[in-house]
């Protein structure tokens, strides 16, 4: 009986010292830097720098944008300021006489238009970009 009871406490030892030889191997493989776990650490860890260094980088830019912006809105609030008042001074200044001349002497854009020749003219104008009413009707005819 004990004869049995040594073989099974030797077969239990070599069992467990295989057990914590391939637990090494494991952990080993595990905490490899190249292909690990711990690789994957180390590459994060980079990456986590090199975004923060772009993070650093786009928060310089974001203010000096900004302060751009600032610079330009009070340029173009103080330019807004100077046009009402150059608009305002402009409603102020009374319109100047302008002598009228002949329709003979004046340009086309400065003629005064009899209001006949401009009523009969601006139906033309209507009439004439207008389709035909016979060919309305015979385009919508209803079967």
């Amino acid at each position: 009986m004990t004869l049995i009871a040594d073989i099974l406490l030797i077969a239990g030892a070599l069992g467990a010292a295989f057990y914590c030889v391939m637990l090494s191997r494991r952990l080993t493989r595990f905490t490899d830097l190249e292909k690990g776990v711990g690789g994957a650490i180390a590459v994060l860890s980079a990456r986590v720098d090199d975004m923060t260094r772009t993070l650093q980088a786009a928060q310089a830019q974001a203010a000096t944008s900004g302060e751009k912006l600032e610079s330009l809105s009070t340029r173009a609030e103080d330019v807004a300021r100077r046009l009402e008042l150059h608009v305002a001074a402009l409603h102020d200044l009374s319109e100047p006489a302008i002598p009228a001349l002949p329709d003979e002497v004046a340009p086309v854009a400065f003629r005064r238009p009899d209001p006949e020749t401009a009523a009969a003219e601006s139906t033309k104008s209507a009439l004439k970009g207008s389709p035909p009413v016979q060919s309305f009707f015979a385009s919508h005819r209803h079967v």
